[in-house]
């Protein structure tokens, strides 16, 4: 149903964000990078995309990777004024090293 959606409405950033979250969540780890790149690259101010993104890289042990993404989301976060994406990704990231 989502990829219906996106295929109608390719800039729906909420049907993206869903579906990456659903690849991420099956462990098709890079179909979900590709719709979480995708969605950042058109709503560059998605700020729960970059924890989400980071999330995933993190959990296929691609730590630097998720260190960068979380940068980006916390500039985002604080671009955007949202303090709790913001909290939530720092802690990430010290989680991280």
């Amino acid at each position: 149903m989502l990829q219906e959606i996106l295929q109608q409405n390719p800039a729906e950033p909420l049907a993206r964000y869903s579906l990456a979250l659903e690849f991420s969540n099956s462990g098709r780890i890079e179909e979900a990078l590709r719709e979480f790149d995708s969605l950042l690259k058109s709503h560059s101010e998605y700020t729960p995309g970059y924890f989400m993104a980071a999330q995933t890289l993190a959990r296929a042990a691609r730590h630097d990777e998720a260190r960068n993404m979380l940068a980006a989301g916390i500039a985002c976060a604080e671009r955007t004024g949202n303090q709790h994406a913001k909290a939530e990704m720092e802690a990430m990231l010290e989680e991280l090293g």
